[in-house]
């Protein structure tokens, strides 16, 4: 739990109570340029290890989420089928705050405003930590995939397009 005392956030907090071993690593915001890879670029890494937090909702079972790297789209076919949908689509940005507590470049899969099923792409598996967003713009919490994994009770599933 190698935080800094002066930056919490309601993740990190949760987090902690949970005594999920993570850091908190800060990067410089560019309101103009909120995609993962502007952010993997300020971090100084890797773009699969940076990931991105997207909202959608099943004709079926509702909101969900979907944990996938920076450079890559989520599938909206392989979501429905995993998730147990016909058919998945985006959120529509304006729902994004009511819906999750979270903004647009802070979307944190941890600490929503209720939890969510949540379906992370299997190959997070690789890597010994992935970067995901602590739940504000400028904030990225540096986690063991494995760790947030248990953390959300996410499923690991391919639900990427290919590339």
């Amino acid at each position: 739990m190698s935080a800094k005392k002066s930056i919490k956030t309601n993740a990190s907090r949760l987090l902690d109570a949970a005594r999920v071993e993570y850091s908190l690593v800060p990067y410089p915001v560019d309101e103009e340029h909120l995609e993962a890879s502007h952010v993997a670029e300020a971090l100084g890494e890797d773009i699969n290890q940076v990931y991105k937090t997207l909202v959608m909702r099943g004709d079926k079972t509702g909101l969900l989420v979907g944990v996938v790297p920076g450079n890559r789209e989520i599938d909206l076919k392989k979501a429905a089928k995993v998730s147990g949908n016909k058919k998945v689509e985006m959120i529509h940005m304006k729902e994004l705050l009511p819906l999750t507590g979270y903004i647009r470049g802070g979307c944190s899969p941890i600490g929503m405003k209720k939890p969510l099923p949540t379906y992370m792409q299997q190959d997070c598996l690789q890597w010994p930590f992935i970067y995901v967003s602590a739940g504000q713009r400028g904030l990225q919490l540096r986690i063991a995939p494995q760790a947030l994994i248990d953390y959300v009770g996410a499923t690991t599933c391919d639900i990427t397009a290919e590339t």
